[in-house]
């Protein structure tokens, strides 16, 4: 649904915002670098049906870069799913190295943001639930806080 008013992401305590991907630099050899883009959407559903590992939300973009913006909530628990044998994730590491490794086909990289409670602002206009409104709330915008200044508590 678009909501067509002013509205702002809500969320409690302090998250974690982990952007990952990859950019596939020899598109050619499909073969190389279709296993590591496969892998990402597995990695989401084994989150998504285990929500007590911390994962709160998460939005991909596909072109020649792939972008991946995660919403978890707490910094221990995104380390925790990276280090577990049980995950898909270690698996899907070990077999990018033994395919790609430092080949130049395809190249990874992530990000890992830990934010604290109330360090974040928001605006969504004409725009559905979308990125951290996903992860907590979507929630009108109050008058007392329409600029960024406001919504962060830094009027001047």
């Amino acid at each position: 649904m678009i909501h067509a008013q002013r509205m702002t992401a809500q969320i409690d305590g302090d998250f974690v915002v982990f952007l990952i991907g990859m950019r596939i630099n020899k598109p050619w050899l499909l073969h190389k670098w279709w296993p590591v883009a496969a892998v990402m959407p597995r990695m989401l559903a084994e989150l998504r049906a285990q929500p007590e590992r911390g994962l709160l939300h998460a939005e991909m973009w596909f072109s020649r870069t792939v972008i991946g913006v995660q919403y978890w909530r707490s910094m221990d628990q995104l380390l925790a799913y990276a280090k577990d044998r049980q995950s898909a994730h270690l698996p899907a590491w070990a077999a990018f190295n033994k395919a790609v490794g430092n080949n130049g086909t395809v190249g990874v990289w992530h990000e890992t943001y830990s934010v604290r409670a109330g360090e974040h602002e928001s605006i969504y206009l004409n725009m559905p639930a979308f990125g951290l409104a996903r992860a907590g709330a979507l929630q009108p915008v109050q008058p007392h806080r329409d600029s960024a200044a406001q919504r962060l508590r830094r009027e001047a």
